[in-house]
């Protein structure tokens, strides 16, 4: 991780870690750097960048300020407006798009927001680009073997344009309709849209596809985005399924790149229960390319175990989709994810797909003339705590000799019989401690050792 760029782009809270003049930065130094990519290649066109946003109220202003970096440097931007972080992705592969920038913070509350930086080929920009971002934006910038404390504008006809591209993202509702194996009618579909980028892309696609919906949180107004809603808070989608007597939910995360479900009976079904489930259907049909199944090693023991039992190899990769999208790259893997519902289905996508992965989900249970519960039943989860401690300093937390002996002594407790995990939060000033154990009552005595070591050396914030 950058000191501004972490596992999923630059955030923070709007104006205070991550202020309107950072966004004119990374605008700028985009704007610029694309263009000189270009000329020296011999090619004198302006370059292309696409930008989508959620709904938070700061998006507009980061949306703007990245648009005057962007045409300031000579780049033309291209804007689809609210929409989500896949269909960004999506429309910056197909359409031949120098880079894309999505604004949002994911899950985080209103008050936060970030900027995702994609590639022309649909992926996380790579560290090297974000690291020259950064040192521009620290004032030392060294490139194309020179430094460069300021950048040149683009002057008279060489400035850049704003080109107002809605379109782009009904392409993306068209795309993911597209891929419909089943006629979704006689099937009650409950989504919940976090107030968030899928408020007004999820339905129309269900639609489409012939489900009759049943919608909630789908009226942003800019501080209500995850508010006791969407995967984080999936509650408010178990309700609607049980009381409308529902065949399905689906709940996403504030850009939409999530997708939790809900099965009939009002159970939430988890990322690992959706590689579990569409690994199985996938293996079935011959159609999943080296046997395995990509994962982070936040998955739960019961995920393993069930895809032991089923003859399914794994493999575990750092948490982040980054990471498993990079081992899946490399390794020619067609599925993988996170259990917080982050999966990337790479004969479609380049990155996590919410809306995606609900649609495969449905493929699955019409497919097998079944329900969710039962395409879930053969595996076990292992009761599982995770804390998510807010810290002074998430570094020094990680790697403080008492704490790391903390987790060391659990280790040996723990024996064959369970696992700790203890990390720090990639984008949040959190540290993590994941403890898997035979009986809940364990995994809370375990983490609490932890978490109490934590406490006494003074990092926790109340």
């Amino acid at each position: 991780m950058g000191k501004y760029f972490g596992t999923d782009g630059f955030r923070g809270e709007a104006n205070v870690t991550l202020s309107a003049d950072h966004a004119y930065k990374v605008g700028r130094f985009l704007g610029w750097y694309y263009g000189e990519l270009k000329k020296r290649s011999g090619d004198k066109t302006a370059p292309k960048i696409v930008i989508g946003k959620d709904t938070r109220k700061s998006s507009y202003m980061f949306e703007y300020t990245l648009v005057s970096g962007l045409t300031a440097s000579g780049a033309d931007a291209y804007l689809m407006h609210v929409t989500t972080t896949p269909s960004v992705a999506y429309i910056t592969r197909v359409d031949g798009f120098d880079c894309g920038i999505m604004i949002s913070a994911s899950h985080n509350p209103y008050y936060d927001n970030g900027i995702k930086l994609i590639n022309s080929s649909g992926e996380k920009m790579n560290e090297e680009t974000t690291s020259l971002i950064e040192d521009y934006i620290d004032g030392k910038l060294n490139v194309f073997g020179q430094d460069y404390p300021r950048l040149p504008y683009a002057v008279r006809e060489n400035i850049g344009k704003t080109v107002d591209f809605f379109s782009g993202r009904n392409r993306y509702i068209g795309y993911l309709i597209s891929l419909g194996m089943y006629s979704f009618r006689d099937m009650k579909v409950g989504l919940d849209c976090a107030n968030g980028s899928s408020w007004n892309i999820a339905k129309s696609v269900f639609e489409a596809l012939g489900a009759t919906v049943y919608v909630i949180n789908a009226e942003p107004n800019g501080i209500n985005i995850n508010e006791n809603a969407g995967s984080t808070h999936i509650e408010g989608l178990q309700k609607l399924v049980k009381e409308k007597k529902l065949d399905i939910g689906f709940a996403y995360d504030g850009d939409a790149d999530r997708c939790l479900c809900v099965d009939e009976k009002g159970n939430v079904v988890n990322g690992d229960q959706i590689l579990y489930l569409y690994g199985i259907y996938m293996k079935e049909r011959g159609k999943l390319l080296t046997n395995t199944i990509v994962t982070t090693v936040m998955s739960n023991f019961g995920l393993y175990k069930a895809l032991e039992a089923a003859g399914i190899d794994y493999a575990k990769t750092p948490v982040g989709d980054k990471y498993v999208h990079d081992y899946m790259v490399t390794n020619g893997s067609r599925l993988g994810g996170e259990q917080s519902g982050h999966i990337i289905f790479s004969k479609y996508a380049t990155t996590g797909d919410g809306i995606l992965t609900s649609l495969k989900v449905m493929e699955a249970v019409l497919a097998r003339k079944t329900t969710l519960s039962e395409l879930v039943k053969p595996m076990k989860i292992y009761p599982q705590v995770l804390l998510n401690l807010k810290v002074t300093d998430k570094e020094k937390a990680q790697n403080d000799k008492d704490v790391l002996d903390a987790v060391k002594a659990v280790e040996q407790k723990l024996g064959d019989g369970g696992r700790i995990l203890y990390r720090a939060s990639g984008t949040e000033p959190l540290v993590r401690i994941m403890v898997e154990a035979e009986k809940e009552k364990l995994c809370n005595k375990y983490a609490s050792e932890v978490s109490d070591v934590l406490k006494s050396k003074g990092y926790l914030i109340k």
